[in-house]
């Protein structure tokens, strides 16, 4: 006789069905037998272990009633020291940013009174320069300021000065 695939799936899916359902019996009825030689044994550890933990405790909290004052500073120190050492940092860099702005204000003021005394020096020589090429001096003048140009410096006339 043959079977088909939808039968052989019921037979094997009712055989694991059984075999699953005997496991699970084996295992409680095993865990019972079990759980009731562990029940003495718990309650003796049990008994063991609150007794050692009270102990444990007792002197624990000695232990701390005694040492809670060295944390305790420690901790006051350390917060004091980053407290400090942040307020010393911030008021440092405040310092160093006053004088910075000090300083540009400074350098500002000398900036613009160089330009007006280059303005004033420009206006009081009328456009003459003067200038040194590869070791020659010469007095550079306002553009159109002579007819003949016997030497020339950036397009402008000029004047070459003697070498003595």
């Amino acid at each position: 006789m043959t079977s088909t695939p939808n039968e052989l799936t019921s037979r094997l899916r009712r055989r694991l069905e059984a075999e699953h359902r005997e496991i699970e019996e084996t295992a409680a009825s095993e865990l019972r037998r079990l759980g009731g030689s562990l029940s003495a044994v718990v309650n003796d550890a049990l008994n063991t272990i609150e007794a050692d933990t009270a102990e444990a405790v007792g002197r624990l909290s000695s232990l701390l009633r005694r040492a809670w004052l060295r944390p305790l500073v420690v901790g006051l120190s350390l917060s004091l020291g980053i407290v400090g050492g942040s307020w010393a940092g911030t008021r440092w860099l405040w310092t160093t940013i006053e004088q910075q702005i000090e300083a540009l204000a400074v350098l500002r003021v000398d900036i613009k009174e160089a330009r007006a005394t280059l303005t004033r020096i420009e206006e009081t020589t009328w456009g003459l320069e003067l200038t040194e090429i590869d070791g020659e001096r010469f007095v550079v003048l306002p553009a159109g300021a002579l007819n003949s140009r016997p030497w020339t410096v950036g397009g402008r006339p000029a004047l070459k000065l003697s070498s003595e």
